[in-house]
């Protein structure tokens, strides 16, 4: 159970003074560490692609901005903080399931566009991935914002992490639903707050979002959905579903993780578990029995 944190500050620091002709593969060899997450693809992924594809900067990025804001994550002892956090955060789960196998973690934290626009005002300066057992990838721009919730960030992608692992809950593209990606949103969330306190909340979610009964409403007659191209609709919001060509269906950005959060707390109201003992409690308990208390049914089709 170790954390490796991957030295990007030098790796972005050589890619932002590589010449031209040389920045992608400097793009590569910063995620190269990362490319076992990619297992599925065959061939191996573009690694360059892949950064562009996390909303990591490009080669046009002005070069005092990127390096004033690798100065800036150092001076924050990001990379620090998140390692604790994280180590922190196996410990709690450890201690909730100990018959679960906890993933050896390497973890990529790398700088964003400061240029796209839905990167910095949508979901302001952050978009995160844990969910393939053994890896993170956390892009971000370090806005005061940012930088105060680094440890929660973290720790909401390692309880998806370890949820997705080994003797965790099956992420299966051909049947997985919408309700598991909200339920999984939610439970991060609570986590997260769990041990970091409010800064635990995923911070591009509004706070009308947070309590919105027609939003929960309008998200839970998605909760039966299949076809990953339609998750982030309703998950991450009408912006996103637009960015990426899916279908929006009347939410606002973050609504997923909005509606997550209420119904995972209703399960966790009424079974007395935890967030981190609920890591690997597939979404359909949780809503089994959390929507009843929500005054929802689940959809069906």
């Amino acid at each position: 159970m170790t954390v490796t944190m991957i030295d990007s500050a030098a790796r972005m620091r050589a890619m932002v003074s590589s010449p031209p002709e040389d920045w992608q593969n400097a793009a590569c060899r910063l995620w190269q560490p990362m490319a076992g997450m990619y297992f599925f693809i065959p061939g191996g992924p573009d690694l360059a692609e892949v950064h562009a594809q996390n909303f990591g900067f490009g080669p046009d990025a002005a070069k005092e901005a990127i390096l004033g804001a690798i100065d800036t994550l150092e001076r924050a002892d990001a990379w620090g903080r998140i390692e604790r956090a994280l180590d922190t955060g196996l410990r709690n789960l450890g201690s909730e399931n100990p018959t679960l196998t906890l993933p050896e973690l390497t973890v990529l934290l790398v700088l964003g566009d400061p240029t796209n626009k839905h990167f910095t005002n949508e979901i302001r300066g952050l978009s995160a991935f844990g969910g393939i057992s053994g890896y993170i990838a956390i892009t971000i721009w370090p806005t005061d914002e940012v930088l105060d919730r680094l440890e929660g960030i973290a720790l909401h992608e390692l309880h998806h992490n370890v949820r997705y692992s080994p003797g965790g809950v099956v992420w299966n593209p051909q049947t997985v639903t919408v309700g598991e990606h909200v339920v999984a949103e939610g439970l991060a969330d609570l986590f997260a707050v769990d041990l970091v306190g409010q800064q635990g909340f995923t911070h591009f979610v509004s706070q009308e979002s947070r309590t919105s009964d027609a939003l929960l409403r309008r998200v839970s007659e998605g909760l039966d959905v299949t076809g990953m191209q339609d998750f982030a609709a309703w998950v991450l919001g009408d912006a996103s579903a637009r960015l990426f060509g899916a279908t929006p269906v009347g939410v606002p950005t973050g609504a997923g993780y909005a509606a997550g959060a209420r119904i995972a707390t209703a399960y966790l109201d009424a079974t007395g578990q935890s967030a981190a003992s609920a890591v690997a409690t597939p979404a359909a308990e949780i809503l089994t029995v959390a929507l009843p208390q929500l005054g929802l049914e689940m959809p069906t089709r």
